[in-house]
């Protein structure tokens, strides 16, 4: 089984469904900044593990599909409003939306998708006790991403983070999503409690691998290849995991170059990789990465208590896609 050309038959069912909830209408200038994101591109990761956990339990894909485009459409509201706290100017290798439309705009923009994965919902053709329960999952992971964003902020601030509150903060921030699009899809395909929960754990672990790996491939790709900009996460203070272990697992000749440079929003690019070069030699670089590893087997052990079947198995080569991308 190919899981690239698998997993293309899937985003492009769910393409072909989810654009009618992006039009272009006036003001024209608020629903170009809308799409710009949404239809730049995009791995569509949280729709595609809705439909897959929805199969894995021997679900009708379809009936996923609305609940996948209401995570997406929250997934890309977090990122234009991200990208503005980040100062960030390059996503998906496009202008960010406070970039090409200005920051109000933008910020009109992301709470015009966040509204719109609530209008997603109410396309979900499930009984009203499914639809009250899930909805109230999406209320609460929405509640978890932005107490994991506030985390992330002040953690730029603070000299030392530890590992576990790292974790944590990427839990609410990335994991939560990841979570409730396989526990969401499996409970519409109609999985049992066990099955479902055995989803949801495989949701968050995947989201926390796929969270740190994405750290890692910050320091080790190059802006071509990822898509967004190389080294931002040093200038902003960026409480990665690579930066977490490394600001306490490095000497003190290691110590001074990031207490010059790391968090300095004007540190040039020669500075840059002074620090990439400290968080090689204190070994942080490989440290997340077994982390990452660690996370995925953990998802993928889940998985042991799914019967065997097609969706099955490409969400175990998805969770494996997940740590060996490129971007």
């Amino acid at each position: 089984m190919d899981l690239t050309s698998e997993i293309t038959k899937r985003v492009t069912i769910f393409e072909s469904y989810w654009h009618h909830l992006l039009p272009a209408r006036d003001p024209q200038r608020l629903y170009e900044a809308v799409r710009h994101l949404p239809l730049g591109g995009g791995k569509r990761m949280r729709p595609v593990i809705a439909m897959l956990a929805c199969e894995s339990v021997f679900g009708e894909q379809r009936m996923a599909l609305p609940f996948g485009a209401a995570l997406e459409l929250m997934h890309n509201f977090t990122l234009v409003h991200d990208d503005i706290m980040d100062k960030s100017l390059v996503r998906r290798g496009l202008q960010t939306v406070h970039i090409k439309f200005g920051e109000s705009t933008a910020i009109l923009a992301g709470d015009l998708l966040f509204a719109k994965s609530f209008q997603a919902m109410h396309e979900l053709t499930i009984d009203p006790e499914m639809f009250k329960e899930l909805e109230v999952d999406l209320v609460q992971c929405v509640l978890d991403i932005c107490e994991g964003q506030e985390l992330d902020m002040d953690f730029e601030h603070r000299k030392i983070v530890s590992e576990k509150e790292y974790l944590h903060m990427i839990s609410k921030k990335t994991g939560v999503l990841f979570q409730l699009a396989a526990k969401g899809g499996g409970r519409i395909g109609g999985g049992s409690q066990d099955e479902v929960d055995a989803l949801a754990n495989f949701g968050m672990f995947l989201g926390l691998s796929f969270q740190i790996w994405d750290d890692y491939l910050d320091i080790s790709s190059n802006i071509e290849v990822l898509g967004k900009d190389i080294g931002n996460d040093i200038r902003n203070g960026k409480k990665t995991l690579i930066a977490v272990h490394c600001l306490s697992h490095s000497n003190a000749e290691q110590q001074a170059v990031l207490e010059a440079i790391f968090g300095n929003p004007k540190a040039s690019d020669q500075e840059i990789k002074s620090v990439l070069e400290v968080f090689k030699t204190s070994k942080s670089i490989e440290y997340a990465r077994s982390v990452a590893l660690h996370y995925n087997h953990e998802a993928k052990t889940n998985l042991e208590k799914i019967q065997p079947s097609a969706a099955r198995q490409l969400l175990l080569e998805l969770a494996n896609y997940a740590i060996f991308r490129e971007k």
